[in-house]
């Protein structure tokens, strides 16, 4: 298999030599023979003079991963048993901690840990770096290298020494478990409050989310009244399932356009007449953590004025990849940027994040400490074609708990069902 690798790697280089010639012209054709002639030589030189023998199929593969992390964070290469590790984790259930990261500054960072996983129950932030495993460092590590060392049988522990902002580093021990993401919590908050938390975007999560509705509709006797839409710390997922969320309270009109490099590719999703709540008030809730796919929703709800948005700027990963199989997936994957997304008014959001309607904070604020890392930190990542930049909220603007506030509860879930209650009252009132 790993010599198949090579055979796509070659027959990629001929294509690319290929494309020059018929595109390009004879100056970019001999430049790009030139650097493939190059790519041999020092596979060559290696070959012969290196200390060791190397694999050869490993130094092929490093060379692919090595071009497309060049290009941006989100592009990478799969082999095999990543590729089958990606499509068992869409489809709603995995082994590990239970956690997004990325690569940012040559560590393994933290987007955002996964709700009800040994991740979030240890207590792991968006932002946090894992310096190593079991004692061994993971600079400089690659997030498939860091996933191997991470993964492991269910209820064994593993020990991550995390780096935090503001605090030493330190070592946190979790047991590793089956990751069963269920897209959807709900509950009936304060008896009369519906509260829906979707954690991920995989292949279940619209439909899971109809089944909530449902069940709190019938709890309630008819008609949601209201809804708080939970996206902290959800780091996205599939496009399709965003859209069909956002579809669910939308009666109609676009949710959200993808531009590729081609102007004339630009594709636009649509909602279907008919909206669930008919009409009735809509809380989102974000923070830094939600990203992707929970970013698309919350633009689609804010842009069609059919949501207010409480809590703190999302990452802003406005960024669309397209998954790839090389020989039907034996050679494994390409994740490739392919598009860039905008909300219904036309935003992209890449590396600028969705500003809430109403910014309250999860935790008391120190205004000397750096904002928390965010899309636009992460090397390489794609700037804003608008030349947008990440807008910071003013410090004095940020609603934050008291200081005798306890730091088991929940302040913006407290905010958003103080503003969804004032929202049910004046609908009330304007409806008598």
């Amino acid at each position: 298999m790993r010599l198949h690798i090579i055979a796509s790697a070659v027959i990629f280089g001929i294509g690319a030599a290929a494309l020059a010639v018929s595109a390009e012209g004879d100056d970019r054709r001999e430049e790009t023979f030139r650097q493939l002639e190059l790519f041999g030589d020092v596979l060559s030189r290696i070959e012969a003079d290196y200390v060791t023998d190397p694999d050869k199929a490993e130094l092929i593969e490093a060379a692919i991963e090595g071009m497309l992390s060049s290009l941006d964070p989100h592009s990478s290469y799969l082999d095999p048993d990543d590729f089958q590790d990606m499509q068992v984790s869409t489809s709603g259930e995995y082994g590990g901690l239970g956690m997004e990261i990325t690569v940012r500054d040559d560590l393994i960072t933290i987007v955002s840990p996964i709700a009800d996983t040994p991740a979030e129950r240890a207590g792991l932030e968006s932002g946090d770096r894992i310096l190593a495993v079991e004692g061994e460092s993971l600079i400089g590590a690659t997030t498939s290298e860091a996933v191997e060392r991470i993964r492991g049988p269910e209820g064994e522990p593993v020990t991550l020494t995390i780096g935090r902002e503001g605090q030493d580093a330190f070592d946190v021990t979790l047991v590793r478990d089956i990751i069963e993401v269920n897209p959807v919590v709900y509950r009936i908050e304060d008896e009369s409050l519906p509260y829906l938390r979707v954690t991920t975007f995989n292949e279940h999560t619209t439909e899971r989310a109809v089944e909530a509705i449902e069940d709190m509709s019938a709890a309630m006797g008819g008609r949601l009244p209201g809804l708080i839409l939970d996206l902290r710390s959800n780091p996205g997922g599939l496009l399709e399932e965003s859209v069909t969320l956002s579809d669910l309270f939308l009666d109609g009109g676009e949710v959200v356009s993808t531009r590729g490099r081609d102007p004339r590719n630009t594709q636009r999703y649509n909602a279907r007449p008919g909206d669930m709540l008919n009409g009735a008030p809509i809380v989102v809730l974000i923070n830094g953590g939600s990203a992707s796919a929970s970013e698309i929703v919350t633009g689609a709800l804010q842009d069609r004025q059919r949501a207010t948005v409480v809590g703190m700027t999302s990452f802003g990963k406005g960024s669309m990849q397209t998954i790839v199989p090389l020989r039907g997936g034996r050679d494994g994957a390409l994740r490739l940027t392919t598009a860039r997304y905008y909300t219904p008014a036309g935003r992209s959001i890449q590396a600028t994040g969705i500003l809430p309607d109403i910014a309250v904070s999860a935790r008391r604020l120190d205004p000397e400490q750096p904002p928390r890392f965010t899309e636009a930190d992460l090397r390489n990542a794609l700037d804003n074609e608008n030349g947008a930049a990440r807008e910071e909220i003013a410090f004095e603007d940020i609603e934050q708990p008291p200081e005798d506030w306890a730091e088991d509860e929940d302040f913006q879930l407290h905010r958003a069902k103080e503003i969804l209650g004032s929202m049910l009252e004046t609908r009330s009132a304007q409806l008598q």
